[in-house]
């Protein structure tokens, strides 16, 4: 019998990415697209499909009838639910997480939390702390919502210091930064697999 390639025998990830941006042309919003582009041309075994958080409402439980919610939170929820792991990118709006992120975290925490038992990395972009508060105060939410971040490597991007690092739509351009991501997305897939027990 032929041997079965390690590159074959690899468990394919799904992996939700969310942009806390809601801007089109947002830098996040690029990090994202250029990790997807990375995890279909170099990575084995990694899937990253990006999930939509502008259609939800803002969190108000009234909304909830019936046990359930409205068809655009079950939805995301739903997403959430499927995926093995998540990847944030988002930028810092005032020491802390947006609020479009926030509003997505508090809907898919709603009873049964679809976050729980899944790994996480942070791309996290800003002016001169790059991110830096906001990926912290992420990281302590995720404690309560059983959310496990991988530690290293971190990934922080001063926009300020180098935007010609993005063109006009805000695609990535720096393929330093590229190689950054790509280490973030392997620890990713290492840890997924490793807390869902197949290595």
């Amino acid at each position: 019998m032929e041997a079965v390639s390690a590159a074959a025998a690899q468990p394919m990830i799904k992996v939700a990415g969310i942009c806390g941006s809601l801007r089109k042309g947002s830098y996040s919003r690029g990090l994202l697209r250029t990790a997807s582009q990375i995890s279909e041309e170099s990575i084995n075994g990694m899937k990253i499909e990006y999930v939509d958080i502008s259609p939800l409402p803002m969190l108000n439980t009234d909304l909830e009838v019936d046990g359930k919610y409205p068809a655009a939170v079950e939805a995301f929820r739903h997403k959430i639910l499927e995926a093995d792991s998540i990847l944030f990118a988002s930028p810092e709006y005032y020491y802390s997480v947006t609020g479009a992120l926030k509003n997505a975290v508090d809907w898919a925490a709603r009873p049964p939390n679809v976050w729980a038992d899944k790994a996480a990395a942070i791309l996290s972009t800003g002016g001169s702390f790059a991110g830096v508060r906001s990926q912290y105060h992420l990281r302590q939410i995720g404690v309560y919502l059983d959310l496990h971040f991988i530690n290293t490597p971190e990934f922080f991007l001063n926009t300020s210091l180098s935007p010609e690092m993005f063109d006009s739509d805000g695609n990535l351009l720096d393929e330093s930064v590229k190689e950054r991501i790509k280490e973030v997305l392997l620890a990713l897939q290492a840890f997924t697999l490793r807390l869902q027990g197949k290595c």
